[in-house]
């Protein structure tokens, strides 16, 4: 998070020999802990309060002479009190005009005047504008200062933006502006409107409305471009096995490049709680393992581009080319598949219509605390649903999981059967399925249908873990997949019918190799893969070994 910003005072004179002083003596007592500004008139000194409010930047107190031509000082005090209600206004006046500074106290509500010359400062400057300094700081609560995001609490592209910050461990303040006073006072000095929404406010101050994520990305420091020509290993996917893939490479010499889609952890990675993953005995969340991998992978040597996406590859004289969305292309000898799997969508009504605004795909911990003491749903009975069971119950009223069977033992872990058994607000609903999902632009409610019956029930949110499909839609016609879209490796690849005329190689494929030599596959996206983040790290860890016997070669 950025610095907080000090406060500021500012001193208004057109007499410049006075300013001169009082700006002295200002930065003598007080510059450790507040910027002194200075303005030569009541318009120069407007302006800045503009700039200041747009900026967002304190005012604690602003002190002005009376006198000045155009607008005197107690015209200038008014006006700031309408910029900045909560800054001390002082206004500095000749003896000639005390009777004047005491009918503004009483009429503009100004908070103090003084006498000029204020010589010695210490006794007749210093002490009053502590006291009034000391009173501004009591109330003041400082801005936050590193990322905003305002936008509606119903919108998709807010609820993506606010997944995107929170894969990368990016923290930010929401602002609804449907129920933040703040969030449209920050709108309008922006000069933007509701309509471009959602608006990211960067911690320089600046706004972009509905950003991308090649914006977000390069504004939280990403990188989106490869830095060399030629790469001995390329990893496409940072879920476990890809982190893993990268680590051992880029540790065991190997020019490594991960290239990631989304936010760095896989399925893994949006989990509340991973408890049992070796080493770690109270557990540990999935984006805290996903950004210890991330780290331990840069300080070894693997370089990172995030978001980008592999559309294309193609083998060009024993080399990989990948092409990227963007167009460009890197080179590589081996190839790592560790691209995972997704979410498959629920096929009733209203969920294409309600996706982001209250039906969330995977465990959506960015809206668990919108969720507080209401009731969500839970479609779903692997260990994934059973994780964002458990987070949702310390924030929701009541939190159902929707299962078409009897229990959960045939799909979930026992540990979590135990944990979801003795939290009072979650309950098991077997033998049910959705029917159908309501709501105007939001969730409102759920059909479920148990049994042949229908029922509706009010819904705050709707979370679906149905099983997942691989991301392998891109290679599938380079690399053999099965029925399933899975890619095929090792001995599973040399017992397929398609092996003979897909294999030119005089050695048989290694363990985790597919079709194409020196592109290997591990993780979710494998035949015959185990869905475990344990499996998931040794596959990546163990293809690396393979790489290295390919490149021997």
């Amino acid at each position: 998070m950025a610095t907080a910003k000090k406060p500021i005072i500012l001193a208004v004179d057109d007499d410049t020999q006075v300013l001169n002083a009082i700006d002295r003596d200002l930065r003598s007592e007080f510059r450790r802990d507040y910027r002194i500004l200075r303005a030569n008139s009541g318009e120069e000194a407007l302006t800045t309060l503009h700039e200041l409010r747009a900026r967002e930047e304190p005012l604690a107190l602003i002190l002005a002479d009376q006198r000045m031509p155009g607008m005197e000082g107690v015209e200038l005090l008014s006006e700031a009190r309408g910029i900045f209600p909560d800054a001390k206004r002082v206004l500095l006046t000749a003896y000639a005009d005390t009777e004047a500074a005491i009918r503004a106290i009483n009429n503009a509500r100004l908070d103090h005047y003084l006498m000029k010359p204020w010589d010695p400062p210490q006794q007749l400057l210093y002490p009053t504008l502590h006291d009034l300094l000391g009173a501004w700081q009591r109330e003041y609560r400082p801005k936050y200062s590193g990322l905003r995001l305002i936008g509606f609490q119903w919108s998709p592209l807010s609820h993506e933006i606010k997944d995107f910050l929170s894969g990368y461990m990016v923290g930010f303040q929401w602002l609804d502006f449907e129920t933040n006073p703040e969030a449209q006072e920050i709108l309008t000095a922006k000069g933007l409107t509701a309509a471009d929404l959602p608006v990211v406010i960067y911690e320089d101050g600046v706004a972009v409305a509905q950003p991308s994520k090649t914006d977000l990305a390069q504004h939280i420091g990403l990188t989106l471009t490869a830095t060399q020509e030629l790469y001995d290993v390329v990893v496409i996917g940072a879920g476990p096995s890809g982190m893993a893939a990268a680590v051992y490479g880029a540790s065991e010499g190997l020019k490594t490049l991960m290239i990631e889609r989304q936010t760095f952890g896989g399925q893994a990675g949006s989990s509340s709680r991973i408890e049992n993953y070796l080493g770690f005995p109270t557990g540990l969340s999935g984006s805290e393992l996903a950004h210890r991998a991330w780290a331990q992978a840069v300080r070894l040597g693997a370089e990172i581009l995030a978001p980008q996406e592999v559309t294309e590859m193609c083998v060009q004289d024993g080399y990989k080319v990948l092409t990227l969305t963007d167009g460009s292309k890197v080179r590589t000898r081996a190839v790592v598949l560790t691209t995972g799997v997704s979410y498959r969508t629920l096929d009733v009504p209203g969920m294409d219509r309600l996706s982001g605004a209250g039906v969330y795909y995977g465990a959506a911990r960015t809206e668990a605390r919108s969720c507080d003491q209401q009731d969500v749903y839970i479609v779903g009975g692997g260990n994934s649903a059973g994780q964002a069971a458990m987070y949702l119950a310390t924030y929701a009223r009541n939190v159902f999981i929707v299962i078409r069977g009897k229990s959960l033992a045939a799909s979930m872990s026992a540990y979590l059967i135990e944990q979801i058994g003795n939290t009072p607000n979650i309950e098991i609903l077997p033998f049910t399925e959705i029917a159908e999902v309501c709501g105007q632009d939001h969730l409102e409610a759920v059909v479920l249908k148990t049994n042949g019956e229908l029922t509706k029930k009010t819904a705050r949110a709707l979370f679906v873990f149905i099983g997942a499909k691989p991301s392998t839609e891109w290679v599938c016609n380079l690399a053999l997949c099965d029925a399933k879209g899975f890619l095929l490796t090792g001995r599973d690849l040399v017992l397929d019918p398609r092996y003979a005329t897909s294999w030119k190689h005089l050695r048989e494929p290694y363990l985790l190799e597919t079709c194409v030599p020196g592109v290997f596959a591990a993780g979710d996206s494998r035949a015959g893969a185990m869905a475990r983040v344990a499996s998931a790290v040794g596959e990546g860890s163990m293809a690396i070994k393979f790489v290295h016997q390919y490149l021997d070669e």
